[in-house]
């Protein structure tokens, strides 16, 4: 995994919210398409449309904390009245700022088990 951060987002859909965030997620996308260290940014849906599945990967912590400060200040009031995180799973070595961030949006760190990378 080397200096690369990931992490999987679960968040649970407020009622009457799900067509909003669809929308908000266009921008968002959008937005992100624009962070060249940005590696990976995907959303999934489950089934029944109240829980949405984030995947997303960073070049390095900093590439993480410049998105989440640039994402937060754009979408995080408007994301925040849609959706609700039920689970933040963080993927490789975040820095000590990057850490700050991630624990005050309730994130779990996982240590490094078993694997190969192919980057």
């Amino acid at each position: 995994m080397g200096n690369e951060i990931a992490w999987q987002v679960e968040l649970a859909v407020k009622p009457g919210e799900l067509d909003n965030y669809r929308a908000l997620i266009g921008e968002m996308v959008e937005f992100t398409k624009t962070e060249p260290s940005t590696l990976i940014y995907e959303y999934f849906i489950s089934k029944d449309g109240q829980l949405i599945y984030v995947y997303e990967r960073y070049a390095d912590a900093a590439a993480a904390v410049a998105h989440l400060l640039a994402a937060g200040k754009r979408f995080g009031g408007r994301s925040a009245q849609m959706v609700e995180i039920r689970r933040f799973l963080v993927f490789g070595m975040p820095s000590a700022e990057l850490r700050a961030i991630l624990d005050r949006l309730g994130a779990t760190y996982l240590d490094f088990f078993n694997g190969t990378h192919r980057g």
